[in-house]
């Protein structure tokens, strides 16, 4: 995980079962890295009817005593779910301004922000959903999005999936599944898929010679993690198939997911980006997309 910024890691919160969820996994990752927890709740502003359009200036009273109810159910999600250790320094923001663009400028001063991957009845469902998918675009730090819908828990022992697409871009992704297995004492799984799509085969193409490729690859791409990193079991998957498929099968079998944000560049980068979205709304185990 990147250097210690000022809010550590950022949840957002809304009272939502999701945001339960994401506050305690962010609760659990702080302790893992010695990191404050940022508790932020966004209250959209007001509009009035009159004049037309016209917003309140400042929070209405009302709201403001509903985001502090949310704020303070988020701070006892935090201790609850600690198991009797010691609770991260905890912090919180109510901002009164539209919960996008809040979270991504406060996204420029945190190690890690977490989202739910749904929100508060209709409505929040499908405002938390599009707040998710902007941050997963635009915010200025690796994003952890977190299901309330998952079923069973991982075993403690379950190992962590990173994907990779053999580019450079897939680094970060790469940095932080490493740091992320070391810390909890399980292995890592990297997966790469030498194909973005499931065409093969292709008249003239050669499996053996591009699965070959793809372990050679991927061993370019973990060269000098096993050193830094000697304690985490590493094993590799090459596959030549739609890669959001293999990840999510892979996924049945982790404790988290790790993805880019972006891919090999062109059409593929976004066919790869694609891949990210798909992995973090389809999982039911936690996953973290890397800027």
């Amino acid at each position: 995980m990147s250097e210690t910024k000022n809010r550590g890691i950022l949840v957002c919160v809304d009272g939502s079962a999701a945001s339960d969820a994401a506050v305690a996994w962010a609760a659990r990752e702080a302790v893992m890295h010695d990191l404050p927890i940022t508790l932020v709740h966004a209250a959209p502003p007001v509009v009035v009817g009159w004049p037309v359009g016209q917003l309140y200036a400042d929070i209405p009273e009302w709201q403001r005593e509903g985001a502090q109810h949310i704020i303070d159910q988020a701070r006892k999600t935090v201790t609850a779910n600690l198991g009797g250790v010691k609770p991260p320094e905890m912090r919180t923001e109510i901002i009164y301004s539209s919960v996008l663009p809040t979270l991504i400028t406060a996204s420029r001063d945190a190690s890690m922000i977490v989202v739910g991957s749904q929100g508060l009845g209709a409505l929040g469902r499908l405002l938390l959903g599009s707040v998710t998918a902007g941050l997963l675009h635009h915010a200025h730090c690796p994003v952890a999005v977190i299901h309330s819908d998952a079923g069973a828990t991982p075993a403690a022992d379950a190992p962590v999936l990173v994907g990779t697409d053999g580019s450079p871009a897939s680094e970060p992704a790469i940095a932080v599944a490493f740091d992320e297995a070391s810390r909890r004492g399980v292995g890592l799984v990297a997966l790469h898929a030498w194909s973005d799509v499931g065409v093969f085969p292709i008249l003239g193409m050669d499996w053996r010679d591009n699965e070959v490729q793809g372990h050679e690859i991927l061993a370019e791409r973990l060269a000098g993690w096993h050193e830094q990193y000697p304690n985490v079991r590493v094993k590799r998957v090459v596959v030549c198939d739609k890669p959001a498929r293999w990840l999510l099968e892979q996924a049945e079998h982790a404790q988290l997911v790790v993805v880019g944000s972006h891919g090999r560049g062109g059409f593929a980068g976004m066919l790869l980006g694609s891949v990210g979205r798909h992995v973090a709304q389809a999982a039911t185990v936690p996953v973290i997309v890397t800027r």
